[in-house]
């Protein structure tokens, strides 16, 4: 999430009553999760086995519950709880309203339909030449582009599927984030995309969703990409140009896939994939794939 305007370090932690390390007006931007992180953003960080990866990412501000020596160019936030102020930085900077409130301030352009049972937030933006059929929910800060078809059932822009474990309850990281679908999309029936917690969740130009997708929060969807029925996609996960998936494929959080790349139907995704073409519950080079088939069935 950018800030409407630059932050001082002092004023972020006034918010969170939290100890700084660094100068009082040292710029803050933003905040992002670890995945998506840039400089000039927060990053938060509650727990020993992740202390280095956030204070040597990209991240200029580290929000931690331990006071740690800080790294050349950066600042810390010491808090008892990231977590949780993580949540209060993020919503003391962004409305939450969940359809609670009707502030609206919609743009729709010219040509698009939208029918009338369709369900939409507050400052969501809407392009030229859309068909936007029944039933449709469309979430805070949405913004679509032109010449998009988003069929029955979906629904644009849910919480992210974020939690931590707290006092044998769960406890949810807000979503902050917004979803962007670009122009000459096509969603099916029945498709869920998560706004991203901090960042856009991102389908590209020209790719086309059949029914039952699910797409998690903060990923990105090349262009011209072709998804199958009921795929589900975990957050953070960056889905290069041209990329086919079929049916019933899944696939691990924070994966890239590359440009060209073909998945065949149900397979699972766990790591990063060079262009090819997968199969199998733990995605390999198909060929790959049917030569051990082959040599299984000879042991027999």
């Amino acid at each position: 999430m950018t800030f409407n305007q630059p932050q001082q370090l002092k004023t972020i932690a006034d918010i969170i009553d939290a100890k700084y390390i660094g100068a009082e007006d040292f710029p803050v931007l933003g905040t992002n999760e670890i995945h998506m992180v840039k400089a000039g953003e927060i990053v938060f960080v509650n727990h020993p086995k992740y202390y280095d990866k956030a204070l040597n990412s990209a991240a200029t501000i580290i929000l931690i519950d331990k006071e740690v020596e800080c790294p050349v160019g950066k600042a810390l936030l010491v808090s008892d709880d990231p977590f949780r102020d993580f949540n209060k930085i993020n919503t003391h900077f962004t409305r939450i309203s969940n359809f609670k409130e009707e502030l609206h301030d919609l743009e729709v352009g010219d040509g698009t339909f939208i029918h009338p049972s369709v369900v939409i937030g507050n400052d969501v933006k809407i392009g030229k030449n859309c068909h936007i059929f029944p039933n449709v929910v469309i979430g805070d800060r949405t913004i679509i582009g032109d010449n998009v078809i988003i069929q029955a059932n979906t629904v644009l822009g849910g919480d992210a599927f974020y939690y931590r474990k707290l006092n044998r309850n769960f406890d949810r990281l807000i979503s902050v984030g917004n979803v962007i679908i670009e122009n000459n999309v096509e969603i099916g029936n029945g498709c869920t995309i998560d706004r991203g917690v901090t960042d856009p969740t991102i389908i590209g130009e020209g790719s086309i969703l059949d029914n039952q997708i699910q797409i998690g929060h903060d990923t990105i969807i090349g262009k011209r990409c072709l998804i199958a029925s009921q795929t589900g996609i975990a957050g953070c996960c960056i889905i290069e140009d041209e990329v086919t998936i079929w049916g019933q494929v899944g696939m691990a959080s924070g994966v890239r896939v590359e440009s060209g790349t073909v998945l065949l139907a149900k397979s699972g995704v766990n790591r990063n994939l060079k262009k090819g073409t997968y199969f199998g519950p733990i995605a390999e080079e198909f060929r790959d794939y049917l030569r051990k088939e082959v040599k299984i069935k000879n042991l027999k």
